[in-house]
């Protein structure tokens, strides 16, 4: 099959049972049958508009301009010497980004994709800024999950476009179907980052389909903690900045606690919340920023 890229546009599903137009474009509703058949075929799908306009706005000015996200900026550097700016936080709060995560639209979708109900596992900005962002290497995000005590692979992320997103500004990549694989060994490649086995990635990408997901500000891509995905560097004059929410089933739970991404009630809010908010920034602690980035020391792991 190889591994040629494809034109995300026409992958793009429906919400809820029509294609959006003009008249829908603010009526997101579950997804269907044929839409979570597609994400477990595929290990993602890609919903158009999840946020709208002036949604985007407000999340975009957040992450510019709250305090707590600039005091909790960790660079996360790969192997050319590029690093991607990010931030971490594994609770869903007050804040406008907290809301978003919490918002009837993506929990929703989130449970008819994992198939039950699910709680906050985290969310974090990346912010590959122009001719400096970094890397990433082909990796799953179970791979690290898998050391914070999560005994299956039910979880799930989306990410949602803050900036046009392409190939010329280090677009996320996807393995189609790689979710089915199971999960990798992976090694250290930086003190940030671990990649998935590197002897298995050529072999995989001589037998699978990578997709780059081409976005526009609001569009999200949703993908299983298996499947493969990596990005190159930002070469480019234009930003690539991106919101990632992340939900872990609650029957999945974490055992460890040493890491505070365990089970904590997640209180959906109706989709209207975001707007009503306007641009509210985090209180207190009540979103656990975290200090360093997640990386597990696998010559210490079992």
């Amino acid at each position: 099959m190889g591994s040629r890229a494809q034109n995300t546009r026409s992958l793009f599903v429906k919400i809820g049972s029509r294609t959006l137009d003009d008249e829908h474009l603010h009526m997101v509703s579950r997804l269907t049958t044929q839409d979570i058949a597609d994400y477990h075929e595929y290990g993602f799908i890609f919903t158009r508009d999840l946020f709208d306009a002036e949604e985007v706005d407000l999340l975009g000015r957040a992450m510019e301009q709250d305090p707590a996200i600039a005091a909790h900026s960790l660079l996360r550097a790969d192997q050319q010497g590029g690093a991607t700016r990010i931030s971490l936080w594994n609770r869903a709060g007050d804040s406008v980004y907290g809301l978003a995560a919490r918002s009837r639209k993506i929990v929703d979708m989130a449970e008819d994709l994992i198939g039950e109900p699910v709680y906050h596992f985290q969310s974090k900005l990346t912010a590959k800024d122009p001719y400096v962002g970094g890397a990433w290497e082909w990796h799953q995000d179970y791979g690290y999950w898998y050391y914070n005590g999560c005994l299956q692979p039910k979880l799930l992320s989306f990410m949602i476009a803050l900036d046009p997103s392409d190939t010329s500004n280090g677009c996320l990549k996807l393995i189609k179907g790689s979710h089915k694989l199971g999960r990798l060994d992976h090694v250290q490649v930086t003190p940030e980052q671990n990649s998935a086995d590197p002897e298995r990635i050529p072999h995989i990408l001589n037998t699978h389909e990578v997709v780059d997901c081409v976005l526009s500000p609001g569009d999200a891509v949703i993908f299983h903690a298996n499947t493969l995905h990596r990005s190159e560097q930002n070469l480019s004059g234009q930003r690539r900045w991106t919101f990632l929410c992340c939900y872990n089933a609650i029957s999945n739970n974490t055992f460890k606690r040493d890491d505070d991404r365990y089970y904590v009630p997640l209180e959906k809010v109706d989709d209207s919340a975001i707007r009503k908010a306007g641009l509210k920034f985090a209180s207190g602690k009540a979103e656990h920023f975290t200090s360093k980035p997640y990386v597990p020391d696998l010559e210490k792991a079992p």
